[in-house]
């Protein structure tokens, strides 16, 4: 029996690595067979090329890269870890818990397109991943949805004012917003489920964001 996979998602500096970490305790604590992984996988040779694009090698802005070369560059970092990782965990029921997937192009990359390009590019990107090269499809995506000002907030602190280190889609407001439509219009289109995590600009506790996230899991998921 194959496995679920559980994808959180949402913008640079949105809260994704805790989210997902505190569901992956909570599946755990319950007994389930789970396992938590990170997209792209930056300690694998794999994400050699996705590092150089953030790094601005290809270009020092994300339109720098066409949308669909991009997404290569990510779809071979998720199949080389996909094969030699977690496939056969995968294959014999295991849970796995994401912090970013494939959904992390529809996100980042849709949003470089004219929007009357986008499905055309959700549509081939899914094709892509999920049926030529055979990468498992999500069971279940969590939008962890805020505002833009409560994500740059976030990413302030991250690095501590510190602009040097911060990758070209992160430094770049303006990509950054594109992203957040893209990232509404795909959760509507495609039926991730969009978690408030902000009042009025106002930035929810994590702990209040994580009971929402439960409450959506089990309520969407057999587990």
């Amino acid at each position: 029996m194959s496995g679920k996979i559980i994808v959180i998602e949402g913008l640079d500096g949105s809260g994704k690595a805790t989210q997902s970490e505190l569901l992956f305790e909570e599946l755990r604590k319950s007994g389930k067979r789970v396992r938590k992984l990170s997209f792209p996988d930056y300690g694998s040779l794999s994400s050699g090329p996705v590092r150089m694009y953030l790094n601005g090698e290809f270009g020092k802005h994300p339109d720098d890269v066409d949308s669909y070369a991009a997404s290569v560059l990510y779809a071979v970092d998720r199949f080389a870890n996909y094969r030699s990782v977690w496939k056969e965990d995968y294959e014999n029921g295991v849970i796995f818990v994401c912090d970013r997937y494939t959904t992390s192009n529809e996100v980042f990359q849709t949003s470089k397109l004219p929007k009357e390009q986008w499905d055309e590019y959700i549509h081939w990107l899914e094709e892509f991943e999920y049926g030529l090269m055979g990468i498992p499809k999500p069971s279940l995506v969590l939008f962890l949805n805020m505002s833009e000002e409560c994500s740059a907030r976030l990413l302030e602190k991250r690095y501590g004012g510190d602009e040097a280190k911060k990758d070209i889609h992160e430094q770049d407001e303006e990509y950054q917003k594109r992203c957040r439509q893209a990232a509404l219009y795909c959760a509507d289109a495609l039926g991730w489920k969009k978690i408030d995590c902000d009042e009025n600009d106002t930035l929810l506790s994590i702990e209040k964001i994580h009971a929402k996230v439960i409450e959506t899991v089990k309520g969407s998921l057999v587990i």
